[in-house]
């Protein structure tokens, strides 16, 4: 298998370490173990205590009874039968591409997106039409374009719902014509919905899962819920053949997740409402902080992000993307994602979910950088 190099996540490897600032980060502020035994009601040190006698085996190979609850949950239309836990959002999109897409298939990804959206189908064969979002559409699909780029040979549509880059939100409408639009040539849908969950005024946010039964949503620990050592992520859908697809992969590149993953995964989402009321407040004091910044700054433009943690802010210098990224981390210690990897250039990707002061220290690094250039 020929694969593309992975752009982001390359871009974090190389250089997260270097950060002074870090507004690459995507995901909101993490939580301690403490804090989460705190915001559960647990005694700290008597569950702490307690684990030392916690033998480390498989597990539930299938994920827990309170893991797979709890995930349904997180769903208006799905039961706990209907989860399939994996080794995070990644291992979610890897396994549901590789056991649905054959090389003969068509699908249509949008862009800007997670990139296994599109190398990953690419590298097995099977031909990717590319949905370009565009800040003059708010970054939301074009309905006319996505119906002349699907056919009867077209197996899957996948979208980033909130999106990663951008922030943008589709609407339940939109949503519901897309679905029409998979429906006439029986495809399937595929909703990156890692930054699902935490909606501006704390209201349900619609999953793909909730409005077609050929829906695929994938999510996991790492983004809303401030865990991603946690290493759990999942499937959700009521459709059975992928639910028997991909428990049939799931045997040779998973078996089951963590333990102690599962274990703590499952205390969070017990109690993922006050989660969620902590990560909330952080997301609108920041998503403030970052508005009022592009505001202020001379050069810079974006459209504001209505959910996930990411924005993607574009600038008027004569400089590529990978560049300026470059410079700012290596002369101001701010590490970014240069837009480039998201195959944008003139912009770039900013995280704004972590601690306020780190923001703020780094948004004015980048107005320094951008005054000198």
């Amino acid at each position: 298998m020929d694969i593309k190099t992975f752009k982001v996540e390359r871009w974090m490897n190389d250089y997260e370490d270097e950060a002074v600032y870090n507004l690459g980060e995507t995901c909101i502020d993490s939580i301690t173990v403490g804090e989460l035994l705190d915001m559960a009601g647990e005694d700290a040190d008597k569950y702490l205590i307690g684990l030392k006698d916690k033998r480390l085996t498989y597990g539930y190979i299938f994920g827990s009874p309170d893991l797979l609850s709890g995930i349904a949950s997180m769903y208006e239309s799905i039961t706990p039968e209907q989860v399939i836990p994996t080794h995070g959002a990644i291992g979610a999109n890897h396994q549901v591409i590789m056991s649905m897409i054959r090389p003969t298939d068509n699908m249509v990804s949008v862009m800007p997106t997670y990139q296994q959206h599109y190398s990953i189908p690419e590298s097995i064969g099977a031909e990717v039409r590319i949905h370009q979002l565009t800040l003059e559409n708010n970054f939301l699909p074009d309905l006319d374009l996505l119906r002349s780029q699907v056919d009867e040979n077209t197996r899957m549509i996948t979208v980033n719902n909130p999106d990663n880059p951008t922030g943008s939100w589709i609407p339940k409408d939109t949503m519901m014509e897309i679905v029409k639009i998979a429906e006439e040539v029986g495809a399937f849908i595929l909703s990156d919905e890692v930054y699902r969950g935490i909606s501006e005024d704390g209201s349900y946010m619609h999953s793909i899962v909730d409005l077609y039964d050929k829906g695929i949503s994938v999510g996991s620990m790492s983004k809303i819920f401030s865990m991603a050592g946690l290493r759990i992520g999942w499937i959700a859908t009521r459709s059975e053949e992928v639910l028997k697809a991909c428990h049939t992969r799931r045997d040779y590149d998973t078996i089951s997740c963590g333990t102690l993953d599962d274990m703590f995964a499952s205390l969070a989402l017990k109690h993922k409402d006050k989660i969620f009321d902590r990560n909330r407040q952080i997301l609108l004091k920041n998503r403030a902080i970052l508005d009022k910044w592009v505001n202020e700054t001379e050069g810079v433009h974006y459209l504001k992000p209505v959910a996930g943690t990411t924005a993607l802010v574009y600038y008027d210098k004569d400089i590529p993307s990978y560049d300026l990224a470059i410079r700012l981390i290596k002369e101001k210690g701010v590490l970014v994602t240069p837009g480039a990897a998201f195959e944008i250039e003139g912009a770039l990707r900013i995280g704004y979910a972590f601690d306020s002061k780190t923001l703020e220290d780094g948004l004015s690094k980048i107005t320094e950088l951008l005054k000198e250039i």
